[in-house]
This record gives C-alpha cells, sequence and structure tokens, in this order.
C-alpha cells in the first residue's frame, strides 16, 4: 500500500510542476473557424416578411409581425403596389436549436450565420432578441468564401 501512494503522489508532484495546455475562456478567446456557427443574425434590408423562415423552424422561435404598405405609382395612369413593411423580427433563442434552416429558405438573404457566441444572459426571459440586436450581428458575419478555383465561371452555370 505505502508504494502506490508514494507512486501517486509523486505523479501528483510531477503534474503540479507542468505547465498547463488549457486555455481559460474568458481569459483568452478561442481561435474559431472562418465559418462557424454563432448567432442568427439580420439583414433587415433584404426582409421582405414572407414568412418562410418562421414557417420552416421546427422550433416555432421566429416571431414577424409586418403591416402591408401602398406605394403610389410610378407613372401615370400605373397602378399602386403594396409591399410588405417588416414591423418586428424576433429569435428565442432559449428555444432555437442551431439547425440553420431558416437561414437556408430564405430566399432573399436576409439572415446568416454570425462567428458571435458570447451573447449568454442571466434570466431566460432576455434570450429574445428583437430585429435590432439581431441587426446588430451583421458586422460580425464574415464574407462568402471565394470560389473554387476550378469551379466553372459563374456565367457558364447560370446558361
Amino acid at each position: 500500500m505505502i508504494p502506490g501512494l508514494v507512486k501517486g503522489l509523486a505523479t501528483t508532484a510531477r503534474t503540479l510542476t507542468r505547465r498547463t495546455h488549457v486555455q481559460e475562456y474568458p481569459d483568452h478567446r478561442p481561435e474559431l473557424p472562418p465559418r462557424s456557427r454563432g448567432v442568427i443574425a439580420l439583414l433587415e434590408e433584404n426582409c421582405t416578411s414572407c414568412m418562410l423562415c418562421a414557417r420552416e423552424c421546427p422550433d416555432w422561435c421566429i416571431y414577424i409581425d409586418a403591416h402591408k404598405e401602398t406605394i403610389p405609382a410610378t407613372t401615370p395612369g400605373g397602378r399602386e403596389r403594396q409591399r410588405n413593411v417588416l414591423d418586428r423580427f424576433a429569435i428565442d433563442f432559449s428555444l432555437c436549436m442551431y439547425c440553420g434552416i431558416c437561414i437556408e429558405v430564405c430566399p432573399f438573404d436576409a439572415l446568416f450565420w454570425s462567428p458571435q457566441f458570447e451573447y449568454a444572459e442571466t434570466d431566460i426571459r432576455d434570450l429574445l432578441h428583437e430585429k435590432q440586436r439581431l441587426g446588430g450581428w451583421m458586422e460580425s458575419v464574415p464574407p462568402p468564401p471565394a470560389p473554387d478555383p476550378g469551379a466553372p465561371p459563374v456565367a457558364e452555370v447560370m446558361a
């Protein structure tokens, strides 16, 4: 029993004198991959309130309110047009499972992945983020990756 105890204490002493390989999070920010998923960002100008993201969300965590606005005719004798105006766009991140379906189904490129991951709250009710906060994360969205050098030009793909 004594040799095992001495061996264990020697191992403990050796471990205490070594430097750790762990980077502690608050002191050292992790190096994330360039296209990592963090939080969903909203580009409000592109959103047409089509509700596709809210309908396709499996968790029903996206809330959209909009109203119709009449645009006068641009030419004489033309007809008036209507467009949707976004009043409220909110995502409840306490319900969201970060699947990205909302980003994929958006036909107008209004939703993007942002690498921001530091949005913890002390109260679960504060995880309901409105369009102002979602729009603030757009500045951290990385640009799209460059096309593959071996890929055909875009004009050939579209034809």
